[in-house]
């Protein structure tokens, strides 16, 4: 399997050259990625516990879904991907909010997405050591007893979720 090419951006998110994933992580090159909230009806968040084999943030709690948006893929499209991939969920999206890139979010401009279904997911367990639904305020206790335990890019993005509440 051929390593995956990341289109590499400017500080103002324009593509400016394609890069193979290694390099753009090793270089800490500014790039794009995806999350997406799945939200039941009565407000649990999905709460994905990354496989310890991941290259970034292994064993560490991060959103329902996640990816980079590939060579030529727009965010909609990655974010669809992704929560195919990896929860095989199939349902419409709603756009949320855009993060910028820096430090904190791994040199990724994220785009945030949410889905409320009561459809159960089917986790990748080659990427998804475990999953399960949360109240919100739960979460947001833990991660303010163990910062550590959840990758950076979801505790910016999860802040700013639980200050904005959007409706579901």
């Amino acid at each position: 399997m051929s390593e995956e090419i990341f289109d590499v951006v400017d500080d103002a998110d324009r593509v400016i050259r394609q890069v193979p994933r290694s390099v753009v992580h090793a270089q800490n090159l500014l790039h794009r990625a995806v999350s997406i909230f799945v939200l039941k009806p009565d407000g649990r968040l999905l709460l994905q516990l990354r496989s310890d084999s991941k290259d970034q943030y292994p064993g560490c709690y991060t959103s329902s879904a996640s990816g980079h948006v590939d060579s030529g893929e727009d965010y909609e499209t990655a974010a669809i991907r992704e929560l195919r991939e990896e929860l095989s969920l199939e349902l419409p999206i709603e756009y949320l909010a855009k993060f910028p890139a820096s430090s904190e979010t791994a040199y990724e401009f994220s785009a945030l997405y949410q889905l409320v279904t009561d459809e159960e997911p089917v986790l990748d367990r080659d990427e998804i050591a475990g999953a399960e639904f949360l109240p919100l305020e739960q979460i947001a206790l833990m991660i303010e007893q163990s910062p550590e335990k959840f990758t950076p890019p979801f505790r910016i993005m999860f802040r700013w979720f639980f200050a904005n509440r959007p409706t579901i």
